[in-house]
């Protein structure tokens, strides 16, 4: 009999469709597809499963690989190796009893790939036979250890000598689901009582005051489908972390003065879209909204919508603001520049599997490319905010360094920095303090200064 799985929002499916799924998201992966875009293509009364047993799986990949490596040293067909690596991982977790998992494994080999459903049941027999002994032998395997790449591993031992371990076993862990109540709709404190009538957050969650130049995320300790957020659909909360969160106060109050009413401000790099709702939600700004993918912009486009906020939305190259830009200067500039996402891996454990170490240098130079052309933009006087969800330096505070020495007109202002998803860096409530993320905030002097 078929072991059946099931979520608040879907119907219970059997789990060996579920790892069918998983192995395809996960062979998807180890072709270089983002886990998002493969899951795109499941049926809605599946996806959620399947992508719970994906991200299950992306955390152990590197033990799975290196399991798999020393069962099967030659890699089978690339599906039935995913669905190899997929039982592996599962099995060294807690989700499911492992010989239920063997037998929904097998079942799943046998509807997609019949011919080596023999080789799935004799891999993962022997597995749970040798359990023990297998284990042991990757004790001194950094890759199976911390399940990060070598080179993504060694970069953490170079930029946070102190906190590599604690960054990497951070990866590992569930996020909570963080919340920012819109100002414009009501209070932080007013949304906080709706979401405990809902049952959805416990009495004794921190009472948070509104103060509109600090973030003041309300963090759910589990993932909710938005539905049952109180007024979602109302655009009376959005979902964002609470570090992302930090970015539109930090430029609307840069310098201590709230931007005025009309002030142009530019959101480059744009999409989803949730820091140009927020920066909307803040003050009453002329936005333009700027992105390379125009797929993605529609997406700003939809977030704005549910909250009932305008913006321009541009699709183009932020780095070649001749091809879109009016000539009329920026108030202040918003540049959520593309990076790596190192910053963002618990909740895309994908991320790791598919960047590469040469990535990390030509995103630096992207980065260089946009801030270089964006500068000119903004008014003297004027702030420009730069960040990234990344951890590593050379994506963060090594841009900003770079920058400040080939840029006269250029002056830091306090930011936070990089900020690490590590117990070192929670908030003193204890309230998870969000993703890995860096902050940079500079002002160009005025004329004639």
């Amino acid at each position: 009999m078929s072991k059946t799985v099931s979520t608040s929002s879907t119907p219970s499916l059997p789990l060996w469709q579920l790892l069918s799924g998983c192995a395809d998201v996960v062979a998807a992966v180890r072709q270089g597809q983002s886990m998002t875009d493969a899951l795109a293509d499941r049926k809605a009364t599946e996806r959620p499963g399947v992508q719970a047993l994906s991200c299950a799986v992306m955390r152990r990949l590197g033990t799975a690989q290196a399991l798999r490596t020393r069962l099967v040293p030659k890699a089978p067909q690339p599906w039935v190796d995913a669905l190899l690596l997929s039982a592996l991982s599962l099995a060294c977790g807690t989700e499911y009893n492992a010989h239920t998992l063997v037998d929904q494994a097998v079942e799943a080999a046998k509807r997609r790939a019949k011919p080596a459903s023999g080789l799935v049941n004799a891999v993962l027999r022997r597995f749970l036979r040798e359990e023990a002994a297998l284990l042991a032998e990757l004790e001194d395997d950094p890759v199976a250890h911390f399940n990060h790449p070598a080179w993504w591993i060694k970069r953490l031992q170079k930029d946070w000598p102190e906190h590599w371990q604690a960054i990497l076993m951070a990866n590992q862990e569930q996020p909570p689901m963080p919340l920012r109540a819109n100002l414009r709709h009501g209070s932080t404190a007013a949304y906080r009582a709706r979401l405990i009538e809902a049952g959805l957050l416990p009495d004794d969650a921190p009472v948070l005051a509104d103060a509109p130049d600090q973030p003041q995320p309300i963090v759910l300790p589990h993932g909710v489908p938005v539905q049952r957020l109180p007024g979602f659909d109302q655009g009376d909360v959005s979902v964002q972390d609470a570090a992302a969160q930090i970015a539109a106060p930090l430029l609307v109050y840069a310098g201590g003065q709230k931007l005025p009413a009309g002030a142009r401000v530019l959101d480059a790099c744009a999409a989803p879209g949730g820091k140009t709702a927020h920066l909307l939600e803040l003050a009453d700004l002329d936005v333009t909204a700027l992105d390379a993918d125009p797929e993605r912009l529609v997406r700003v486009t939809e977030t704005l919508q549910r909250q009932g906020l305008q913006a321009r939305t541009v699709a183009a190259d932020a780095s070649q603001p001749n091809r879109w830009w009016d000539g009329q200067p920026f108030d202040a500039i918003l540049l959520d520049a593309p990076c790596s996402a190192s910053g963002i891996v618990r909740r895309h454990p994908d991320v790791r599997w598919l960047r590469r170490d040469t990535d990390i240098a030509a995103l630096a130079r992207t980065q260089d490319a946009i801030l270089n052309a964006l500068w000119p933009l903004l008014k003297p006087g004027g702030h420009l905010l730069y960040c990234t969800c990344s951890v590593f330096k050379m994506e963060g505070q090594d841009r900003i360094d770079a920058f400040l020495q080939r840029t006269a007109d250029a002056q830091a202002l306090p930011a936070p920095g990089h900020l690490l998803p590590v117990v070192e860096y929670l908030d003193p409530t204890g309230q998870d303090r969000g993703d890995g993320f860096f902050y940079a905030l500079l002002t160009k002097a005025p004329t004639g200064s």
